[in-house]
């Protein structure tokens, strides 16, 4: 319940950052902070804190406008604070993560009255290690085993590199650095950086004789402190992951907000996907046979040690053969000679099914790389505990510390080889959707590899089970949501509850300012030459003063009609991949500004990530329908799936997905509350499917012409 007290602090904050700011109130956004308020503040806990209720995540569609990182701040911070939980921001990109990091959170601290503090959160890896710029330092020589791991090592005793590492230590040891990769002024190389950090499985943590120092450790004290911790979709899945609470605070205590909320299914998908390459399989396993040698010279002082050092060999010959095996079956399966390398292809297995002889290599291959894991993580285990001077295991920590990197490497691998294998083994759910499993042969170092791939279609479960359901609480919130008007498909993909609040709120854009055109140029694009000469044509006969945004489907479609337009036509377009993204915006800035007009010519990403208000953008051009074929792995068998259950995946995968895509791409028109302009749809399928009515009707209430006649509202 939300109480009166909380409420007036609530109300009290609003209306001083509307006169701080100089801002006009949106009824859209005062909606959005009292929906938010309600559900985060109606949530039911026991004496200890506990979440009890399970109506505690609220769904918001909010169009560009609204002002919703305002409105969810405004809040979420205070009933945050009032329940004693912390509240974790989560973006899909850094453009939008930036901007609440720096401005609108440094807007609402300086305005509101509310008195709390905030930090930006980061992977271990984005940190340097204070460990490893030490032995850069002194020039140390890396334990060669370890180097043959870490392929590009091209600089490794190059003078840049050696300069580079007095320049950090320099900044770091006054304090004017702090030590993360993405605060230093330059780029720092892959190569070079993965030398100067580590992971969570390499890091010793209080171990460590430079804890103290710990740029990440810094990072974290500050983090544990902050009342908001502003965050990536990435990172929170990844701290889910490995159970919530290694690096982000623990899910029963955070209010998450997922700005940019459409993003999260797909990187769930993406983030619990396994692969496994064969050959560097093999590489790294010939590595270690190599090495067994100096590892018991060091280490096998130790009996623990020695005893799993010696399983080593044996564990080695069962898993080589048995990778020679799944290289030459995959080649079979796929039906290509051996050795083939010389462009990338895929194999997908119908329905996710893997062949009975392939699980049962997989089955066999889980059980030896389980064994390999378990081992190598006593291993771990024994070298961080001869890290510690309380804990006498027999062994030096002289001779343990070099050791620790390597062994935590080939765990992690170890690790990723059993699950992969694992869900090449496991037979799925028949009432669920199966996992897709898929071989990719590609080139790499001009060698030819294979890769085994397997991953879930959909990530709702997952999401159902390690976020909603051990969170405190969560808000979900963009500018598209829905798909045809409704929450369905975000739901179904998300794994968020019925039960759960959602609601569409009202945009304070008029966007009858803005046509939306069908014109008589429109043709079917199954007739793809007919359909590129209407795009053609349709480029020709604009104003030459216009601000453009014309959004393709395929990038051989984009590029047969910039080849097609005449000289003088074709000098006013920007195509993307032509130009940087930034350089690109800047040149059609400048020729607007210059009253000369421009024509931007993008792909799918320009429909979501442009702004450009007001006269930069005057008429957005959408040359096909954004239908996308379900062609990847994972997309591919998911329609099977659904087809096999007398489904119909183009009207329940495609056609919903196109509209969320269609409403984004229109988007692009209407950034201010004064913009105005034309939005030409060149795809007369619209008009003439039967999806094509309930496409138009997702979209915002435009005003319509159809082959150039207004339509009535």
């Amino acid at each position: 319940m939300l109480d009166e007290a909380l409420k007036g602090d609530i109300q009290t904050a609003y209306r001083r950052v509307l006169e701080g700011l100089e801002l006009t109130p949106r009824y859209g956004q005062r909606l959005m902070i009292a929906e938010i308020a309600r559900t985060l503040a109606g949530i039911e806990a026991d004496d200890s804190g506990k979440r009890v209720s399970d109506e505690h995540v609220c769904v918001l569609e909010a169009g560009t406008g609204t002002g919703k990182t305002l409105a969810y701040l405004l809040a979420a911070l205070p009933v945050a604070q009032a329940r004693g939980k912390r509240l974790v921001i989560s973006t899909a990109t850094v453009a939008l993560q930036e901007q609440v990091l720096h401005q609108d959170l440094p807007a609402l601290k300086a305005h509101s009255g509310l008195s709390f503090d905030y930090a930006l959160a980061k992977g271990r890896g984005r940190y340097l290690c204070v460990a490893n710029l030490e032995k850069a330092l002194d020039g140390a020589e890396e334990n060669p085993t370890l180097s043959m791991f870490e392929q590009a090592m091209e600089s490794r005793d190059g003078d840049d590199f050696h300069a580079l590492v007095k320049q950090l230590a320099e900044a770091y040891g006054s304090g004017r650095w702090a030590g993360d990769r993405d605060s230093w002024p330059e780029t720092i190389a892959d190569p070079q950086w993965r030398r100067l950090t580590t992971d969570h499985r390499q890091c010793t943590n209080r171990r460590c004789g430079h804890f103290n120092a710990c740029a990440f450790f810094r990072a974290r004290r500050h983090l544990d402190s902050a009342d908001i911790v502003v965050a990536n979709h990435d990172l929170v899945l990844a701290d889910l992951s490995l159970g919530g609470g290694m690096v982000l605070p623990k899910p029963a205590d955070c209010i998450y907000v997922f700005d940019e909320g459409h993003h999260l299914p797909d990187k769930a998908v993406e983030h619990f996907t396994h692969r496994f390459a064969v050959n560097g399989a093999l590489r790294w396993l010939r590595t270690l046979k190599k090495s067994l040698t100096e590892l018991n010279a060091a280490l096998a002082v130790q009996p623990t040690l020695a005893r799993l050092l010696a399983g080593f060999p044996e564990a080695i010959a069962a898993i080589e053969p048995r990778l020679g095996e799944v290289m030459a079956l995959g080649h079979q399966l796929a039906q290509l000679p051996q050795g083939s390398g010389d462009e990338s292809r895929h194999h997908r297995f119908e329905m996710g099914r893997a062949p009975l002889a392939l699980r049962e290599q997989a089955s066999a291959l889980v059980v030896v790389f389980a064994s390999l894991a378990r081992n190598l993580e006593s291993m771990a285990d024994i070298l961080r505990e001869s890290l510690d001077p309380d804990k006498h295991t027999g062994l030096p920590k002289e001779q343990a510390e070099p050791w620790l990197p390597l062994i935590a490497l080939l765990h992690g691998r170890a690790l990723e080889a059993h699950a992969l294998w694992l869900a090449f083994s496991e037979e799925d759910d028949p009432a669920e959707p199966p996992r897709a499993r898929w071989l990719t042969f590609e080139p790499v170092a001009g060698e030819p590899e294979l890769v085994y791939s397997a991953s879930p279609v959909s990530a709702a479960h997952t999401l159902a089970r390690t976020l909603w359901g051990s969170c405190y609480g969560a808000v979900v919130t963009s500018a598209t949501l829905t798909a045809l008007g409704r929450f369905e498909r975000l739901q179904e993909r998300a794994g968020l509850a019925n039960r759960y609040r959602y609601q569409r709120l009202p945009s304070p854009f008029d966007y009858s300012r803005a046509v939306l055109s069908v014109p008589r140029e429109a043709v079917d694009p199954g007739n793809r030459e007919a359909h590129e000469r209407a795009i053609v044509d349709f480029v020709a006969a604009l104003d030459s003063r216009e601000a453009v945004l014309m959004l393709f489907s395929s990038r051989a479609q984009l590029r047969a009609v910039e080849k097609a337009l005449p000289k003088a036509l074709g000098e006013r377009v920007l195509a993307q991949d032509r130009l940087p993204k930034r350089e690109l915006i800047e040149r059609h800035r400048a020729r607007v500004d210059a009253r000369q007009g421009s024509i931007i010519f993008g792909l799918a990403s320009f429909a979501e990530g442009i702004d450009l208000p007001g006269d930069y953008l005057t008429h957005v051009v959408i040359t096909r329908l954004p239908f996308s074929v379900p062609d990847d792995p994972v997309g591919a068998t998911l329609a099977e799936w659904i087809e096999s259950r007398g489904g119909n995946p183009f009207m329940r995968i495609s056609v919903p997905d196109a509209s969320i895509k269609l409403v984004q791409a229109c988007g692009r028109l209407i950034r201010k509350e004064q913009d105005s302009g034309r939005i030409t749809l060149l795809d007369r399928r619209v008009l003439t499917r039967r999806y094509g009515r309930a496409l138009l009707d997702a979209l915002p209430p435009f005003s319509r012409e159809i082959d150039g006649v207004a339509q009535l509202p």
